[in-house]
Parts: structure tokens; C-alpha cells; sequence
């Protein structure tokens, strides 16, 4: 069987790249126009995202309530885990009274 293999630089050249000025991208930008042909994401990042794996050993009451709750919620474990910690983080640098998303049972 005979396959025809491209060269990098041949797939690369066949790529056209679309420019426009500066004023005019601005312009269908504000006019509310579908921009996204001539954006280049392909190295595109977004700011202060970069992930970190992470193992942290939970009790199992502990990992019970949070999937109870990611059941109620229709969302992983790790979505929950992600939010409150995102949350709790957010209330500790503004120093702002912590919401809590749900009730939680005090003990005296």
C-alpha cells in the first residue's frame, strides 16, 4: 500500500493565515461579528490556570459527604472539592464573610 506522507513544512505552507488591520478587527469586534477565524489559539493560554496534580487522603466521612453532595449538585467530586476550596480561598484574600454554597450542621 503506498500512503503519501507529508512533510511538515508542506502541511504548514498549505495553511493560509488570514490578517486584517488592527481597526478593522476591532470594529467586527465591536459590532458584536464572529472573530474567531482570525484569532491563532493554537498557543493560546489562559492566565494563572496552569494545573498542578495534587493527592490529598480524605476521611471516608469526609469523601461520603462530598459525593453525597456531588450527587445532589449533578457534578464530580472533584468539581466540588475545586469550588469550595475556590471559594473559601477567595473569602480569605478579600476577607470577606465566608458563603457557604450549602448548610452545614455546627457542633456544640
Amino acid at each position: 500500500m503506498n500512503e503519501i506522507v507529508q512533510h511538515p513544512c508542506v502541511a504548514h505552507a498549505q495553511k493560509r493565515w488570514h490578517f486584517m488591520k488592527a481597526k478593522k478587527f476591532d470594529q467586527q469586534f465591536d459590532d458584536g461579528a464572529d472573530i474567531t477565524a482570525s484569532l491563532d489559539v493554537s498557543k493560546g493560554r489562559r492566565v494563572l490556570q496552569a494545573q498542578k496534580r495534587v493527592n490529598v487522603d480524605f476521611p471516608t466521612w469526609m469523601v461520603d459527604s462530598l459525593d453525597r453532595e456531588a450527587s445532589r449538585l449533578g457534578v464530580t467530586r472533584q468539581s466540588v472539592i475545586k469550588v469550595w476550596l475556590a471559594e473559601r480561598l477567595q473569602a480569605t484574600t478579600s476577607h470577606a464573610p465566608l458563603q457557604r454554597t450549602t448548610k452545614v450542621a455546627t457542633h456544640r
